[in-house]
């Protein structure tokens, strides 16, 4: 029996789709005007997981996930480069998937475009005007008229004098309440525009979603998904305005992943402490940036440093090097097995991540004393349900970050020949050094009774 921590209800609640048997997803995806960082990373692989375990549970599962290509950044950006909007998404949305290529995220099943929804857009909001939650401020914006929407808050758990006294809410003299947001932009001169019935503009980012996941899932379907940033103002908005345009419950699921921190801040680009996946990626290899993400609880803090990054890669050599020298490969599972049914448990509790990878560790350990392939195949179909120990394990064992580095495989073995010639002419101490210098390093010699091996440490 599958739970999800609902922030809705800020408990975790027995899963039950909709439609029996199908699974329904929503997940914001990335504003692309710049490289993705960690933060986006972990949004993509959670989620990915998500819809993984979904799948394996025998759920027929719609995966949507959102690109935002028209925004303010986005404008200035492409201003700034002297670019079009076209150009400048189009560059960074190829970046996007190969990065999320790389950190081994399937892609959704489907990865809609706001401005590609422009008129669903225009009826949303002609729609909300209709029923009083929407009107035309004296500047030309059309805003959302939040103390209109009694629900307004229960999402964030925020009241509407809490959010009046806050220090978030700008002073916006065309409002009517400096509560509302903005559902249509009036244009500027030199921006790009549409043509509504309020005027030349383009849309609030806030609508893009609720009319993009109500085209393509329905009025009400089963589980949204985001970061925890976005749980306010973002999904609030999006409840407001698909609930009041609808008249139904807009979602039954809400799921937040926590933030990636760095020397305890949040991670953003705002604050400028971000690291993109290009950077990380440059210093370690893609299944291990996914092993980090994997092995922490979704719904808490992640803390980034290269310590923890070191950590994970230690952690998923020690599973690879179980599976050296055995033959198996992923297969169907008989979820009767301890290891499985305990696997299942962790999954079915809330996607307990942390739990699962710990019966990986435990299965690593029994393979270790038995080398059984059965034990080795069951290791590799389980981890596969996390998009984790799919290639052969001297492939990740002398692989490396995708930028590369000094170490390359034909040096080191060619380290290794000069360090057997030194052992045959007994010159111990530079078989020593050999062996110290690439072990600095960080590459790992293995001697059996086969010769020497290697592997990243």
């Amino acid at each position: 029996m599958l739970k999800i921590y609902n922030t809705l209800a800020r408990d975790k609640q027995e899963f039950k789709p909709i439609e029996p048997g199908k699974v329904r997803m929503y997940v914001c995806g990335m504003t692309v005007y710049d490289y993705c960082h960690l933060g986006h990373a972990r949004v993509m692989v959670i989620f990915d997981v998500v819809q993984r375990w979904l799948r394996n549970s025998g759920y027929d599962v719609t995966y949507v996930r959102n690109i935002t290509d028209i925004d303010d950044k986005i404008i200035k950006r492409a201003q700034e480069n002297g670019e079009t909007m076209e150009q400048l998404t189009g560059r960074f949305i190829q970046a996007m998937d190969e990065d999320s290529a790389a950190l081994g995220v399937q892609r959704p099943d489907v990865e809609p475009r706001a401005t590609h929804y422009v008129q669903g857009m225009l009826d949303m909001i002609g729609s909300l005007q209709q029923r009083g939650y929407a009107y035309q401020a004296v500047d030309g914006d059309v805003n959302y008229a939040v103390r209109k929407f009694d629900g307004y808050g229960k999402l964030s758990g925020k009241s509407l004098e809490d959010l009046r006294a806050g220090e978030r809410v700008a002073v916006d003299n065309a409002k009517q309440d400096p509560l509302d947001f903005v559902l249509w932009k009036r244009a500027k001169p030199g921006e790009p525009s549409w043509p509504s019935p309020w005027g030349a503009g383009r849309p609030g980012w806030h609508i893009e979603c609720s009319v993009m996941s109500g085209s393509l899932l329905g009025k009400q379907f089963d589980i949204h998904g985001g970061g925890q940033d976005l749980q306010f103002p973002h999904h609030e908005n999006e409840i407001a305005q698909s609930e009041g345009a609808h008249g139904c419950t807009f979602v039954n699921y809400w799921m937040h992943n926590g933030f990636v921190r760095v020397d305890n801040e949040k991670m953003s680009k705002s604050l400028g402490n971000f690291f993109t996946v290009r950077e990380i990626l440059g210093k370690y290899d893609a299944e291990v940036v996914r092993f980090f993400i994997i092995r922490a609880q979704y719904r808490s803090p992640l803390n980034y440093s290269d310590a923890h990054l070191d950590d994970a890669r230690l952690g998923l050599s020690r599973l690879y090097t179980a599976l050296k020298g055995i033959t198996a490969v992923a297969g169907p599972v008989d979820w009767s097995n301890d290891y499985a049914a305990r696997f299942r448990n962790a999954m079915d509790d809330d996607f307990n991540t942390p739990e699962a990878v710990a019966v990986l560790f435990d299965l690593a350990n029994e393979l270790n004393r038995t080398k059984s392939s059965e034990t080795a195949a069951l290791l590799r179909s389980l981890a596969a349900m996390l998009g984790l120990l799919q290639r052969e394990p001297d492939a990740f064992l002398q692989g490396g970050p995708a930028g590369g580095g000094e170490w390359t495989p034909e040096r080191i073995e060619a380290e290794i020949v000069a360090r057997v010639e030194a052992k045959k002419a007994k010159n111990f101490a530079e078989a020593d050094r050999i062996r110290k210098m690439l072990l600095d390093a960080g590459i790992v010699l293995e001697d059996s009774a086969k010769g020497t091996s290697w592997r990243r440490g």
